[in-house]
């Protein structure tokens, strides 16, 4: 929010797009910065941008004189000078309710009352960011901690349990095609291949997966993959995704990598990840709809 006062200290009404130009000229933000992109698509310094103008303008320190333009006020300049390194929300809040701004927001409750009615914000490094940043960091965080939880109950499983999970992983991501079928071969005897998933109705596409319940923090050389790739051989396919719980050594993707047979390595983190996103081992606990205001029923 500084930064964005600063690039309009001039008092010059500027637009959204100027302010993205000039707040990360200002910032000093790198070409690998400027390059963050959060899921939502947009690159990350344009939303924190956007918050920040957003947010400014709701307690007073910025007005919008017209669509997408914004200027400075008395209120943004006297946050500036008494902020110039930065400024956070409580000070903009005091500063609102100081210039007895209509509508702005009240100012936080004290630590204690606030961590009684919900969750206080831990750092202030997640206080500066827009919201929207806060709510995917919070799901990343959850994801995390399931994906965690995924992998330590499927290495706690039998081997029959996760070669049925990765099949139901890879039908869910549409490798069956529309009337495919998965087929787990039997424990033994399986000629090194864990299961087979037909991509159509005829078998004219296979796809064979192995897929083993490693150590959580063992590393897959290159004989095992090696291994793998003769048991396509022997089974005349030319494509196979190995799937584990545990991690693939350096020599061991380099291998699949530079062969001609077409062999997908998915490591336990990867292996998690896919399992939420798909749906798979996993339920939706709760949707959360975020808006914003439609500025074309305003105009």
């Amino acid at each position: 929010m500084a930064t964005v006062l600063r690039a309009l200290a001039d008092g010059e009404t500027r637009s959204r797009r100027w302010l993205y130009d000039n707040v990360a000229a200002e910032a000093e933000l790198t070409d690998e910065e400027r390059a963050r992109i959060l899921k939502s698509g947009q690159p990350m310094y344009e939303n924190r941008i956007g918050w920040a103008t957003s947010h400014l303008t709701r307690i007073g320190g910025l007005d919008r004189p017209a669509r997408g333009q914004y200027v400075i006020t008395d209120v943004g300049r006297r946050l500036l000078a008494e902020h110039p390194d930065g400024i956070t929300e409580r000070d903009t809040f005091t500063a609102a309710e100081n210039a007895g701004i209509r509508n702005a927001p009240p100012i936080p409750r004290t630590r204690a009352r606030q961590t009684a009615a919900r969750p206080a914000l831990s750092t202030d490094h997640e206080a500066a960011l827009d919201p929207v940043e806060q709510i995917e960091i919070g799901i990343a965080r959850i994801h995390d901690e399931v994906s965690a939880d995924l992998l330590t109950r499927l290495h706690e499983r039998e081997p029959a349990f996760f070669e049925q999970a990765v099949l139901d992983l890879l039908m869910a991501m549409g490798y069956g095609g529309a009337e495919g079928t998965a087929t787990r071969t039997q424990l033994s005897n399986d000629g090194g291949i864990d299961g087979v998933i037909d991509q159509d109705a005829l078998g004219l596409s296979r796809v064979y997966v192995q897929a083993k319940r490693y150590a959580l923090g063992a590393s897959i050389g290159r004989p095992e993959i090696q291994a793998f790739v003769g048991a396509l051989h022997g089974n005349a396919a030319n494509q196979g995704v190995y799937l584990t719980t545990a991690g693939f050594s350096s020599g061991a993707r380099d291998y699949a990598k530079g062969i001609a047979t077409r062999v997908v390595l998915v490591d336990g983190q990867r292996l998690a990840a896919l399992m939420i996103r798909y749906g798979v081992g996993v339920q939706v606990k709760r949707t959360v709809q975020i808006v914003e205001i439609d500025e074309d029923f305003f105009d």
